[in-house]
């Protein structure tokens, strides 16, 4: 007797859905607005800097020496010891900038050699304001290379020396609520004629700014 099977029902293999690659062109579009949009804001900022600058039309800064004095004035060894006192006009003449100075250094020099270093304190200066620092710097034991103690000495007998006034200053300027990124102003003071009486007037000295 023939046996008869019942047909089997195949096993379904299991199906998967064909995934869906992401799109290649998308993510380069998507940074290419993103660097747009950054340059675009770059150069609005550089447009709105520049605006301001015209308009409010900076001046340049100026700067005097208007007394100085030297005491306690001694070679020995060719070593230097003296104090040094500067009083120093800065003028500001706009009309709408003010000026942080948040760091400044000072230092006098004779003949490219440096005799007195000193840092001045930072203060802020309105527009249209004068403002008188008051230098005091001081030479210990500093020693004098070359020809220097014999010309320092020469002068020092003629009752005169010519000396010459540096000024570094960290800046930034104020218009309204802006605030400028830091600046380097830089003064320098030459010749500066000191005498050592103080019977004999004190003539100005108009420093060079370079900003």
């Amino acid at each position: 007797m023939a046996q008869t099977h019942a047909n089997k029902p195949n096993p379904q293999l299991p199906t998967h859905e064909p995934t869906r690659e992401a799109n290649p062109q998308r993510k380069p579009h998507i940074l290419r607005w993103i660097a747009m949009f950054f340059l675009a804001l770059i150069v609005l900022v550089g447009i709105a800097v520049l605006v301001i600058w015209l308009v409010v039309r900076p001046k340049r800064l100026v700067y005097s020496v208007e007394d100085a004095s030297i005491h306690n004035f001694n070679i020995n060894n060719n070593h230097l010891n003296a104090s040094f006192d500067f009083v120093v006009r800065s003028y500001n003449p706009n009309s709408k900038v003010s000026i942080y100075y948040d760091k400044i250094e000072s230092r006098v020099e004779y003949d490219d050699q440096t005799l007195a270093y000193n840092m001045v304190e930072p203060f802020f200066q309105p527009h249209k304001n004068v403002t008188r620092l008051e230098l005091k710097l001081a030479a210990q034991s500093v020693p004098l290379v070359g020809s220097i103690p014999a010309d320092l000495r020469l002068e020092k007998s003629s009752g005169e020396i010519e000396l010459n006034v540096w000024l570094k200053a960290r800046i930034r300027f104020k218009v309204g609520a802006w605030k400028s990124s830091h600046r380097t102003l830089k003064i320098f003071c030459s010749p500066v004629l000191v005498h050592f009486s103080r019977s004999k007037n004190f003539e100005r000295t108009v420093c060079d700014v370079e900003l």
